[in-house]
């Protein structure tokens, strides 16, 4: 069982713990969720099963989206519903405030992860330090909001969508936008739209999992490794450069169009998907040389 699995995360569980059901549950050794969603939050967690966990650094990599809901006038300790409230202020914002001050965050900006998160210092999480009562200096991260969409704004909450880079913490973002304002706020909804190419519309219930596994139907509903890939050219290769690159020699390219330093998908005379390829320029030559291998 190789491929990607689309999981609509439930409230109440951590990304872990649904990569421990699907590993009981598949009779799976080699299961890996490709990035963190809260406890409380819901949505997209693309799975990787068997080879296709060599993709998680890659699927990690790709963009998010999310439609959250930001309430105003109350923070808390963990920047969403589920902290203890820090301060509580009245909103007295009309609605063209509001809005620039929430699109004032579209672009770069440099975001400190919060203390209730996965992020590690000196080998230890953050949040196992917060339950400690311990805060530490967090480094800022520059992080890139895409874009935002207003969807709703009413008495003291808004939602919105909003296309980000990979490592954005949308209840930091909620809590930022409630401190610009000076009211404080924070994060009281989420759920995770996109990930990738991966869709909530597609996506399935630990349920619908449950029902299929019974069915032994799984394997239908796995995205092929190849498709993490789908943006990248191609190259289509003879059998002699197959076993070159398979076994880490380098196959010189006849095509000068490729780029130095670019990554094309590699498919043998078959039309298999073998892996991932790197361009490089060496000795005044473009070569191939293999960099992860699915194949």
């Amino acid at each position: 069982m190789d491929g990607v699995l689309n999981v609509l995360k439930p409230p109440g569980m951590t990304s872990f713990d649904v990569v421990a059901y699907l590993r009981s549950l598949l009779k799976q050794k080699k299961i890996g969720h490709t990035g963190t969603l809260d406890p409380g939050a819901v949505g997209v967690l693309p799975v990787c099963i068997g080879k296709a966990t060599k993709t998680i650094e890659y699927l990690t990599d790709k963009d998010k989206e999310y439609r959250a809901e930001l309430t105003l006038g109350i923070a808390t300790d963990t920047q969403d519903s589920y902290g203890n409230v820090l301060k509580v202020c009245d909103v007295n914002f009309g609605k063209e405030e509001i809005i620039n001050t929430i699109m004032s965050f579209v672009g770069d900006y440099c975001q400190v992860p919060p203390m209730f998160s996965a992020v590690k210092i000196e080998g230890k999480k953050l949040y196992e330090l917060a339950r400690e009562g311990i805060t530490v200096e967090r480094t800022p991260r520059k992080v890139t909001i895409h874009s935002i969409n207003i969807i709703d704004i009413k008495d003291n909450k808004v939602v919105f969508d909003v296309v980000c880079s990979k490592g954005t913490y949308i209840r930091t973002l909620c809590s930022d936008i409630g401190e610009k304002l000076g009211c404080g706020g924070h994060m009281s909804f989420l759920v995770r739209t996109r990930s990738g190419r991966f869709k909530l519309s597609d996506s399935l219930t630990l349920e619908e999992i449950y029902e299929l596994s019974k069915e032994n139907s799984i394997d239908n509903k796995l995205s092929p490794i190849e498709d993490v890939f789908e943006d990248l050219a191609m190259i289509d290769l003879i059998d002699t450069e197959t076993k070159k690159l398979c076994n880490g020699a380098y196959v010189k390219l006849k095509d000068e169009h490729y780029r130095k330093g670019s990554i094309v998908r590699a498919y043998d005379e078959k039309g298999k998907f073998i892996g991932i390829c790197e361009v490089l320029f060496i000795k005044g030559s473009l070569l191939l040389k293999m960099k992860k291998q699915f194949g």
